[in-house]
């Protein structure tokens, strides 16, 4: 209920008034002034202020009071919808993570379908494939294509080729096995199987002057050959003035026509996968000739140079001498 700030000043005012009543009679009449009076009157005023503000006060307490009702009234009923969420919180927290979960399900199997869609386009490109290079083969489809077979062609005429081929070299082995095992056992040869297997004489004499005739035709051109490798080993040691002689596989002896000594050669070995790399080893002929090894072989490196330069120094020697 609320409070009267009026009846709380209404003692103070008559106190007040009791004051100035007491303070009026003991002054004698002629004692009464103007000015006592105006005191009275603005005493009189500010008890009437004091009143005024109460009455205010009181007002803008009932207004205070009316809103605290409402906002209690609003507290309660916020506090009865927090509980009611409160209570529902739960379910529904656990309806989002059941929704997340079922998410993270869909979402893997999402994945599973795209790949296995990946899987089907790459498996559908390879059998487009096959069928492309079926057709360019000249495979069809039966249900959709007729082909007619002509009695007569390439392909049955070269099928019954093939079959009598096969029948005839079956019989061929045949025979041949019975040979075998008739050679094997020592006995004589069944006269079919020799008339059959063994030429006659006139094929052998025929054979015979054949290989005689190969014979002496390999004969004549290894004397060719012959002949022509030593008119071309003399050529060449003519023009170069070096006798060129295998010593054994990839080595090369060479030796001057100006040399002082027989014994006097250098020694090349082939290396390189080509054989095209030639490379001097040492001997007691090369170990006399350093200057010129340094020069045109390690400097130069050039053995045509060095043949050369070697060639003029053994001429020179014998010029000299």
């Amino acid at each position: 209920m609320p409070l009267s700030l009026s009846s709380g000043c209404r003692p103070e005012r008559d106190g007040m008034r009791a004051i100035l009543g007491s303070y009026d009679s003991e002054l004698a009449p002629a004692e009464h002034s103007p000015q006592l009076t105006r005191r009275m009157r603005e005493a009189e005023d500010m008890v009437q202020k004091v009143h005024a503000h109460s009455s205010e006060m009181e007002a803008q307490l009932a207004q205070a009071l009316e809103e605290l009702g409402s906002q209690k009234q609003r507290a309660d009923t916020l506090e009865m919808e927090l509980k009611v969420l409160r209570s529902q919180s739960g379910p529904a927290e656990q309806s989002v993570l059941l929704s997340r979960e079922e998410a993270s399900e869909l979402r893997l199997k999402v994945e599973e379908l795209e790949g296995e869609r990946s899987r089907l386009e790459e498996s559908k490109k390879q059998l487009e494939m096959q069928l492309e290079r079926l057709t360019l083969l000249g495979d069809y489809d039966q249900s959709k294509t007729k082909v007619l077979h002509m009695s007569a062609n390439p392909a049955s005429e070269a099928r019954q080729c093939l079959r009598q081929d096969q029948a005839r070299l079956q019989e061929e082995c045949e025979r041949l096995r019975r040979l075998v095992s008739a050679l094997e056992r020592g006995g004589p040869v069944p006269a079919d199987l020799e008339a059959s297997c063994l030429p006659s004489s006139k094929e052998v004499t025929e054979l015979k002057k054949q290989v005689e005739s190969a014979e002496l035709k390999n004969q004549r051109l290894k004397e060719v050959f012959q002949t022509k490798i030593q008119e071309f080993r003399k050529v060449c040691y003519t023009l170069t003035g070096y006798q060129v002689d295998i010593t054994r596989e990839s080595q090369y002896r060479l030796t001057s026509m100006y040399a002082e000594r027989k014994d006097d050669c250098l020694v090349f070995k082939a290396t390189g996968p080509s054989g095209t790399t030639m490379q001097l080893l040492e001997t007691e002929f090369s170990r006399t000739v350093p200057e010129l090894i340094e020069l045109h072989l390690l400097r130069q490196d050039s053995i045509p140079a060095f043949l050369s330069a070697l060639t003029l120094d053994l001429f020179g020697r014998q010029t000299l001498a």
